[in-house]
């Protein structure tokens, strides 16, 4: 935990809702448990209407600036916490974060893509403290789905 509240309650006092946890769009399972791991796919910068806000659409570098990329980071990471607690039942049985990564949509010369990345591993540490903190691979690509500028996954260790 974050040391003083809950995770919902960390994600409250940011001022922030969780969206509801998207179906997924092909053959695969938004989330998947192993043991005491849960895998949660990777998750675009969707609102809580269901669309990618227009900031987020295109490539790093050409269009999107670090700014937003952080913030669809950002966004993409309160997706990844819908659906752990969707799968879990709640915020409250993450152990730990255990990894998180991250797929910037940019152009080859594009530089900062851990400060781009930081937008959703920052959001973690905000809402599980110390257990928050993780391993992490952030990975420039030439495209991703629906021409969003960031996608992010997890894997979290879970509390029996």
């Amino acid at each position: 935990m974050n040391g003083r509240n809950s995770p919902e309650g960390a994600l409250a006092a940011l001022g922030l809702v969780l969206p509801p946890a998207a179906a997924p769009v092909a053959n695969y399972v938004a989330c998947a448990r192993t043991g005491a791991l849960l895998v949660v796919s990777g998750q675009l910068p969707f609102g809580a209407d269901g669309r990618i806000d227009p900031a987020f659409l295109g490539k790093l570098g050409a269009g999107v600036d670090e700014a937003a990329g952080a913030a669809a980071a950002r966004q993409c990471a309160l997706n990844v916490l819908a659906q752990a607690r969707a799968s879990l039942g709640g915020l409250d049985r993450v152990a730990r974060v255990a990894r998180l990564g991250g797929f910037i949509n940019c152009m080859p010369d594009f530089g900062p893509l851990a400060a781009v990345m930081n937008g959703a591993s920052d959001l973690m540490v905000a809402v599980f403290g110390d257990a928050g903190r993780h391993a992490r691979a952030t990975v420039g690509v030439a495209q991703l789905p629906l021409n969003a500028c960031v996608e992010v996954e997890a894997l979290f260790e879970v509390a029996e």
